[in-house]
């Protein structure tokens, strides 16, 4: 456990140091709005590892709960595994077609492209905490 947030500390770090070096706060070259996305995403991406830990403990103790006498179903952890494999493979198929729209070929696709994974990032994370 502590070896995982050091290692968010210093990925943090490195994103924290790209998003100066390009300007992140008010880019002006495409190619410094391209990098600023993608840093954008992985800090989304980095969020929603940072809640996964905490699903799968809660899915796990609800399948010691499960009587498996009477429910031969698939387990809590199985099915949000699933889940989140299927989510994943949406997310980056359906931003792949979202910077085909906005700019195949074009110098802002990974701009459109990350940008999209970002925000839909974002959205699965406010999906899988709970509510408070």
């Amino acid at each position: 456990m502590i070896s995982t947030f050091l290692l968010g500390l210093a990925l943090q770090g490195s994103l924290d140091q790209r998003y100066r070096a390009h300007n992140c706060a008010e880019p002006v070259t495409q190619a410094d709005m391209n990098a600023c996305n993608a840093i954008d995403f992985e800090r989304a991406d980095g969020e929603l590892n940072a809640v996964w830990p905490g699903l799968i403990a809660q899915a796990r103790r609800q399948d010691a709960e499960l009587d498996r006498r009477y429910d031969r179903r698939p387990g809590y952890e199985q099915v949000l595994r699933e889940a989140q494999r299927s989510w994943i493979a949406f997310r980056d198929s359906h931003c792949t077609w979202v910077g085909y729209e906005e700019a195949r070929g074009g110098s802002m696709e990974p701009m459109s492209f990350n940008g999209c994974r970002a925000q839909l990032t974002r959205d699965r994370i406010s999906q899988l905490r709970p509510s408070e």
